[in-house]
C-alpha cells in the first residue's frame, strides 16, 4: 500500500533549510479534532470513510467540496487529500489552477490555520509588537533553530516596519527533550520576553515548571501542517516560506492585502 498508510501518524519535521532534525508526536498531547459528521452515503461520508479505511488512527480536520469536480477535499494532519465522491479514488498533492496560476489546495489549509491559531489566547503567546501594528503574524518558534534565532535578532526591525510577532512554542526535538523543557521554562518565566531572548541567545534561563501551553502549541503545530521552524502564519492563515527578512516579510504582507497598510490578527 502507498504512503497514506503511515504518513498521517508521523510528526511534522521542524527544521532549518538543510537540517534533518525531526520530532516525535506525543499522542497524549495532541487534541484530536471532533469527528466529522456527515449523512450516510453522502460524498463527505464516503470520503471520510475512505481515509479511515486506509488508516483508522488518523484525525480528519475537515471534509468539503473540492475545487475539482467529483471530489471532496479532506484535510488530515496539515495535508490536503482529494477523494472521489464515491470514496474509491484518493489523490495526494497540490491542486494547481493553471489558468489562475495559484495553488488551490492552500485555500483550505489557510482557513484551517486561521481558525486554529486564532483560538490560542493572547496570554499564551509571547508578543513583540509596536504600539500600533499594521500587521500581525503568528510564528511557531524553537529556541535552538538557527533561523528562529536570526528572526529574533531582527525583532526590533520587524516592529519598526509595523509588524507584530506573536510567538507560539514548537520545540522541534519533541516532548521529553532538553529543548522542550527549556521552552517550558521560558513560558513559565516571570518575564517571558526576556527569557525567550536569553534562550535564543544561548544564555542561561532558570529552570521552572508551571501550567504552560508548550505541549498544546506543539500539538497545534502538528495539526496546521508545520514542516519547519520558524513557521510564519499571516492573519488570513497564509503560511510564509520560512524565515523572511523584515523588508521581505513586509512586502509579502502588503501583497496579501493588496498593498493596504492595515491588518489584524
Amino acid at each position: 500500500m502507498f504512503a497514506l498508510l503511515g504518513a498521517f501518524s508521523l510528526s511534522a519535521c521542524a527544521q532549518n533549510p538543510g537540517a534533518s532534525d525531526s520530532a516525535a508526536v506525543s499522542p497524549s498531547a495532541a487534541p484530536a479534532p471532533a469527528a466529522i459528521e456527515a449523512p450516510a452515503g453522502s460524498p463527505a461520508a464516503e470520503a471520510r470513510d475512505a481515509i479511515l479505511s486506509i488508516n483508522p488512527q488518523v484525525s480528519i480536520e475537515s471534509v468539503s467540496d473540492a475545487p475539482l469536480q467529483g471530489f471532496q477535499e479532506v484535510i488530515v494532519s496539515g495535508q490536503v487529500l482529494y477523494v472521489s465522491n464515491d470514496g474509491r479514488y484518493v489523490l495526494q498533492g497540490s491542486l494547481f489552477d493553471a489558468r489562475e496560476k495559484r495553488d488551490l489546495s492552500q485555500a483550505g489549509l489557510s482557513k484551517l490555520r486561521q481558525r486554529l491559531v486564532s483560538e490560542v489566547p493572547e496570554d499564551q503567546r509571547i508578543i513583540f509588537a509596536p504600539a500600533n501594528p499594521k500587521y500581525t503574524v503568528s510564528v511557531f518558534t524553537d529556541v535552538e533553530c538557527g533561523y528562529c534565532r536570526k528572526l529574533h535578532e531582527e525583532i526590533a526591525e520587524y516592529n519598526k516596519r509595523g509588524i507584530a510577532i506573536e510567538y507560539l512554542a514548537y520545540p522541534r526535538m519533541g516532548p521529553g527533550s532538553d529543548d522542550f523543557r527549556l521552552m517550558e521554562s521560558v513560558w513559565c518565566a516571570s518575564d517571558r520576553k526576556r527569557a525567550l531572548t536569553d534562550a535564543k541567545a544561548g544564555r542561561r534561563v532558570d529552570s521552572k515548571a508551571c501550567d504552560n501551553p508548550v505541549a498544546a502549541h506543539y500539538a497545534l503545530g502538528q495539526r496546521v501542517g508545520l514542516t519547519g521552524t520558524p513557521m510564519i502564519i499571516a492573519a488570513d492563515g497564509t503560511q510564509m516560506p520560512g524565515y523572511m527578512p523584515p523588508d521581505q516579510l513586509l512586502q509579502a504582507l502588503q501583497r496579501l492585502d493588496g498593498g493596504a497598510t492595515g491588518g489584524s490578527r
